[in-house]
């Protein structure tokens, strides 16, 4: 989808968001605590956890998960509910002292050593064939991309949001927990212009997320990043839309079948958000009544 008409329909989607949601807090506030737990799922699976959705649920909930567990994975369910929980719960310009609380507390029990502090000394990182930024300069250049982020130089807010993350990710301020602290500040960053988070999913990560990052690291070019968040976030609208109006919600297949539609042709539709769809648990729905069905 091109940038313009990307930009175009979110215009559209976050208007009608804006009239719905008025007066629904309490709804949005319950629809993204039910969805913390994929959530939290998805962004541990793209770090390459092996938990099912079905074990972090049980974990969040306070549940022993079946399957024998590592420690290590509990403890990386566990701390990052509790950061998404108080992100969702967070009004506050982003600074980098809640950088550093969010990653105290996701490293908690896991990394000790390293949690709540920026790499230092000769803690040198490697993803892959990047290497992070030289430990020396990772504090003031987080100061130097927040302060990018923060200026009002007219940009488009996702051209902002998918900078940032790509630049974060890039400099990889920490030893470890960089992925997830990063999706964290995005979903901060949407929820502080009064959009939803987001879930960036961990299947296709080395195919639509990888691959940006390391776009970004060679061209400093984060137009595939914006372009993927920008469609990420038209499902989470989508999802809160469907789920604040509809009377009912069914399978994504269902719905094809009932408006003529082949189910790729749907699939398709879906994965470049031209219908309504949404992922719930995984699984692509869509509201019973939805109607235009575009290109």
């Amino acid at each position: 989808m091109a940038k313009e008409a990307l930009a175009a329909r979110l215009e559209t989607l976050w208007a009608t968001y804006r009239a719905v949601a008025e007066g629904r807090e309490t709804a949005l506030k319950e629809i993204a605590l039910a969805e913390l737990p994929e959530a939290v799922q998805q962004s541990n699976a793209i770090e390459n956890s092996t938990l099912s959705l079905e074990q972090t649920e049980a974990i969040v909930a306070g549940r022993t998960p079946g399957g024998g567990v590592a420690l290590r994975e509990v403890y990386e369910v566990v701390n990052l509910a509790a950061v998404t929980r108080d992100l969702l719960a967070t009004d506050q310009p982003l600074t980098v002292e809640m950088i550093l609380r969010w990653h105290g507390r996701l490293l908690a029990n896991i990394r000790d050593d390293v949690a709540g502090r920026f790499r230092r000394g000769h803690e040198w990182v490697r993803v892959g064939t990047h290497v992070g930024a030289n430990p020396e300069f990772v504090p003031q250049l987080v100061d130097e991309a927040l302060e990018r982020y923060q200026a009002d130089d007219g940009r488009h807010f996702l051209d902002k949001i998918a900078w940032f993350h790509c630049e974060f990710e890039i400099i990889h301020p920490f030893v470890d927990g960089n992925g997830r602290i990063g999706r964290v500040l995005l979903n901060h960053q949407l929820l502080r212009l009064g959009l939803p988070p987001i879930i960036v999913r961990a299947k296709n990560r080395h195919v639509d997320y990888y691959p940006l990052l390391d776009r970004y690291a060679k061209t400093d070019d984060h137009a595939g990043m914006t372009n993927l968040v920008g469609l990420l976030l038209a499902e989470a609208l989508h999802k809160r839309l469907a789920l604040l109006t509809s009377r009912r919600v069914v399978p994504l297949p269902v719905w094809a079948k009932a408006v003529g539609l082949r189910g790729n042709v749907a699939a398709n539709k879906a994965k470049r958000q031209t219908i309504p769809a949404f992922r719930l648990r995984n699984r692509w729905m869509i509201a019973e009544a939805a109607g235009g069905v575009a290109g």
